[in-house]
């Protein structure tokens, strides 16, 4: 696709996702197609009313077992998104698609409100940004993360937030009350601190300074965060870790974790395409150190190793994280969240208590 109709998007191809059976291909015919005089992409946001949103994982690499989604695809169109894939599910296609042809659930919280106040419900942890990111752009407008976050506050329920969102200095008053009653804590990512490449790499997220004063804002508040380093490109930005760690830990980052890459299905020729356009000069460089890092693939998602990687480069990034965040004090583990102050706050046409 011409570069000057994807301009401020990371994908450079929009092929059919996994499960359709033929592919698209854009040809610029004289009067309509891919030429350089084609139209500018535009995001495009349709609204899905969800049955329910409180998404269930029993997978042993994660620290929570339920999450909820305000978006399906993302407009911050990070090249590297291990969330791409499950665009296909759509029938759309995780490159370009991912990041123009958006899902919003403006029905979310109504959704969640009747979830929390079924009599069975025993709460847990709500994790939010672990797919798609709640502080996209398009969350300014539609505002579904902080209406979610009101019904949670109202609840007196856990919820962790993950972003890499400056918006969510905005809802600074929610997470900084709930964080202050242990009820709240979020996670930032910065995946390095040069804003050229950050442009480049995730084209409509804020930039690196921007993050960090979301951590500085929040932390203000009294919402605990978590630094994520996270994903670390060997070779390309593996060399920033002590940087960002710093840096976060001064903007008043409490913990840290960090990532290597991982390219799981159709995100492995994205990542392939935008490396060779961008940084041709070290494309080999960097495949070689990633796939060394998963067994000689672009991806191993074997339970247990997807998230550390293996072998010497992903040895050498752990030592050099602990080491880092030992000296930074940032090698302590966030206290629990918790569960004990949840309650249903009564409402018309309840049933009285007996006593």
């Amino acid at each position: 696709m011409a570069t000057t109709r994807r301009r401020g998007r990371a994908a450079t191809a929009n092929h059919a996702g996994r499960f359709e059976r033929y592919d698209r291909v854009v040809e610029a015919d004289g009067w309509h197609g891919g030429g350089a005089d084609a139209p500018l992409l535009r995001t495009e946001v349709a609204d899905e009313v969800p049955s329910k949103v409180i998404t269930r994982n029993t997978s042993p690499d994660l620290s929570f077992d339920r999450s909820i989604n305000p978006y399906r695809g993302c407009e911050h169109g990070c090249i590297y998104c291990f969330a791409r894939p499950s665009h296909a599910y759509l029938g759309l296609s995780p490159g370009l698609d991912f990041e123009t042809r958006l899902i919003a659930r403006p029905e979310a919280p109504r959704v969640l409100e009747r979830e929390l106040r079924a009599p069975g419900y025993m709460p847990k942890v709500i994790a939010i940004g672990t797919n798609t990111d709640p502080y996209q752009p398009i969350e300014r407008e539609r505002r579904i993360m902080r209406a979610l976050l009101q019904v949670l506050s109202e609840y007196r329920h856990p919820v962790a937030v993950v972003t890499k969102g400056a918006l969510i200095e905005r809802d600074a008053d929610l997470l900084g009350e709930m964080g202050q009653a242990g009820l709240a804590r979020a996670g930032i990512s910065i995946t390095t601190l040069d804003p050229d490449l950050s442009r480049r790499m995730e084209p409509r997220a804020p930039a690196p300074a921007h993050r960090l004063r979301a951590i500085e804002t929040l932390t203000r508040a009294g919402c605990p965060v978590r630094v994520m380093a996270a994903p670390l490109v060997p070779g390309l930005t593996d060399h920033e870790l002590e940087a960002i760690l710093s840096a976060a830990r001064d903007a008043g980052a409490v913990a840290a974790s960090t990532i290597p890459l991982r390219l799981p299905r159709e995100v492995a020729g994205l990542w392939a395409d935008w490396l060779a356009e961008h940084h041709p000069d070290r494309a080999g460089r960097v495949m070689t150190k990633i796939r060394d890092m998963h067994g000689g693939r672009d991806y191993d998602p074997e339970w247990g190793k997807r998230l550390k990687g293996q072998g010497i480069w992903a040895d050498l990034i752990q030592q050099r994280f602990a080491r880092a965040t030992r000296a930074l004090g940032l090698d302590t583990e966030q206290p629990r969240l918790r569960c004990d102050l949840f309650h249903r706050p009564p409402r018309p046409g309840d049933q009285l208590p007996l006593l």
